[in-house]
């Protein structure tokens, strides 16, 4: 059975007294009975529970007190009797002088939802070591045993979980934190490197704590990753000198951290002997009244009781990617919008209002998501592609029905769009995250490729990751095959860094977890060219966005009408749709925002039949020219070219009939 580790300090005299008492196995002893006698701080937070514990199932070490270590009174303690206490202050409890910090049982997260139900507040610490609870119980294990653990969290958490992790450890703890360097501030969040000289003070601060540090202490490091600044390709002056430093540093247990947005050279990675992830919610927390769903857990009472019909279960997949603290700030957010009716008979705010809210949230902490704002019902036609769409979305969305461990079986990573130009790809996405209730991402491929090596990779990571933060989202390729293309021998740079491209793309595909819906969406009319691991029926399902048909274009054509404000008669649709045989939706939208534009503005000639059917014959005499590959119109003169220019389709309506005589010289 492995002992539990704690660690206790007191005044040099006692130090041997305390050990000759944990040696003396008198009966069964339980902890309560050895802090009774002896008057210690230990360097965690102890419950009530563990003053019952029996000492032969704890590994006990005792030392000195030091003042950089904190200290915790056990629970019951006076701060008069404790080591380093003021006397005066006896009979009440609290902090002692110098390291020792109250225990605050009052402040452990699992008190939060003791009764199982939403807590009535919730802070940020508590929202971060409820919901990593296991996570932080697993690295204090780890350093426990003597082994060094790399723990990868966003900037914004490291504090919190820096400060729990090292305390439950049972270690003695030494952190090298930023503003010990010069007393300077630390950096903002999110800062790729610090500048050179700053990197150099700080270095300093952690090779002085790593040389004076004991065997067996715990070294903490919250920002390994900005005194690092490099890669494994090139590696600065300060990166070698800190590798050289921790790995000198043998006999020290070490606990860095670092955000999954920067690089962290693997030589330095390799120091540690576990790397531990703390970067998603989990659906179920861990609390005194036993699993909880987290919808639950970090929602408090008067945040689920403002929202009509809120969802603890369904709430998860639209937080799934935020972190603890980003989902108290969202919740907060969503909140203060709806705090105060605006009148008396106001209806209530429901749950969707806060699924909306959080989508906003996302969007507007973003630098680049945005809550898109096109329905499949916006689409005309195309109901078979509507069909599977919807089909697929249905089991990444979180079909109750659908058992979690076959989810992501169900449906490939993404889907590729693939067909003409204008047939509208991207619209097909938009609204796919509008059915998701996602944020979207609309990326065009050249904007990923850069001419710097491993520029392009990083970009691809930075995309990913911002997309499992705001999840559920969907990222959009455009001109997928520009990043996505077949993959070659040849030794020229072009095709080694489109090579590079694409094995990136397929690692951040199978590193997805289920719990963050992430879509990606590729469109491309060039299937043909697209590397063949991403045709995998289990990354990328093509679906082909051909040219509408008769039906389809004539829904398009009453879509656009209605849109633009251009009167069209049933008949005259049905004759628009006919004569468009071989357009494309954006042809055919094309029509009537033209035909709008004419009407208010330049010569304002009515958008009537007369003028549609004047647009589309310009259309059709454009697309003729396209596919000719010339830039010139007609086999005779120019005075034939502009008559043919502005030769209408017929476009017949209820009174009469558009025929090309109608355009002569003083007709109209």
């Amino acid at each position: 059975m492995t002992r539990r580790r704690l660690t206790f300090m007191t005044d040099n005299d006692d130090v041997q007294s305390f050990e000759d008492r944990v040696l003396l196995d008198e009966g069964d002893p339980t902890l309560g009975d050895l802090l009774a006698d002896f008057p210690v701080l230990c360097t965690v937070p102890l419950s009530a529970d563990h003053l019952q514990m029996r000492l032969a199932e704890l590994r006990i070490d005792v030392i000195p007190i030091r003042p950089d270590q904190p200290g915790y009174l056990p629970p019951g303690a006076r701060l008069g009797s404790a080591p380093g206490g003021d006397p005066a202050t006896a009979g009440t409890d609290g902090a002692t002088a110098g390291p020792a910090v109250p225990a605050g049982d009052q402040d452990r997260p699992g008190e939060v939802t003791a009764d199982g139900q939403h807590p009535r507040r919730i802070n940020d610490r508590e929202a971060v070591l409820l919901a990593h609870q296991l996570d932080i119980e697993r690295a204090a294990s780890y350093l426990e045993s003597g082994l060094s653990v790399l723990v990868r969290a966003e900037k914004i958490l490291v504090s919190h979980l820096a400060e729990e992790i090292a305390a439950r450890s049972g270690r003695v703890t030494r952190t090298i934190r930023l503003d010990r360097a010069n007393g300077q501030d630390a950096p903002a969040a999110g800062l790729p490197g610090l500048p050179s000289s700053r990197r150099s003070e700080l270095l300093d601060v952690l090779i002085e704590g790593l040389s004076t540090a004991r065997p067996g202490d715990l070294v903490v490091v919250p920002h390994l990753d900005l005194l690092a600044g490099g890669n494994d390709a090139t590696l600065n002056a300060e990166a070698r000198e800190l590798a050289d430093a921790v790995y000198e540093a043998a006999d020290c247990v070490l606990l860095a951290f670092f955000d999954p947005s920067l690089i962290l050279p693997e030589v330095l990675a390799s120091r540690f002997a576990v790397r531990l992830p703390v970067d998603i919610l989990p659906r179920q927390v861990i609390t005194l009244a036993g699993p909880v769903p987290t919808g639950r857990a970090l929602v408090t009472r008067d945040e689920a009781d403002l929202f009509v019909g809120f969802d603890e279960i369904g709430l998860y997949k639209h937080v799934a990617g935020l972190n603890a603290v980003r989902l108290r700030h969202a919740l907060r957010y969503a909140a203060h919008q709806h705090r105060t009716p605006p009148g008396p008979d106001a209806e209530r705010p429901t749950f969707g209002k806060l699924v909306a809210e959080l989508q906003t949230f996302k969007a507007k902490t973003s630098s680049s998501f945005e809550v898109p704002n096109v329905d499949f019902d916006d689409i005309g036609g195309y109901q078979l592609v509507k069909d599977e769409l919807r089909d697929a979305l249905d089991i990444v969305g979180g079909a109750a029905h659908i058992p979690e461990g076959l989810r992501t079986e169900l449906v490939p990573a993404g889907f590729i769009f693939h067909g003409p130009p204008g047939t509208g790809k991207t619209l097909f996405a938009k609204a796919a995250a509008t059915a998701m209730g996602a944020t979207i991402l609309v990326v065009s491929g050249p904007e990923i490729t850069d001419k710097y090596v491993g520029e392009s990779e990083r970009k691809l990571r930075d995309i990913f990751a911002e997309a499992r933060r705001n999840a559920p989202s969907v990222i959009v390729f455009d001109e997928f095959d520009s990043i996505a293309a077949r993959r070659t021998g040849q030794p020229d740079g072009g095709n080694r860094a489109g090579n590079a491209v694409v094995a990136q793309l397929l690692t951040e595909l199978d590193g997805f977890r289920p719990e963050v819906p992430v879509l990606i969406i590729g469109t491309t009319n060039r299937l043909d060219i697209i590397d063949e691991a991403l045709l995998r029926p289990s990354r990328f399902r093509p679906i082909e966005i051909g040219q509408p048909d008769l039906g389809a274009r004539r829904q398009i054509a009453k879509y656009h009408a209605g849109h633009f404000g251009v009167e069209a008669s049933e008949r005259l649709l049905d004759h628009i749709a006919a004569s468009t045989e071989g357009c494309s939706g954006d042809d055919i939208r094309s029509l009537f925002r033209d035909a709008r534009a004419g009407e208010l503005v330049g010569s304002r000639r009515p958008a009537d039949a007369y003028r549609l059917g004047q647009i589309l014959g310009e259309l059709r005499r454009s697309r003729r020219q396209r596919e000719a590959g010339r830039t010139g119109a007609g086999t005779t003169a120019a005075d034939g070219s502009r008559r043919a220019m502005t030769t209408p389709v017929v476009l017949t309506t209820r009174t009469r009939s558009i025929t090309p005589a109608d355009t002569g010289e003083g007709n109209r």
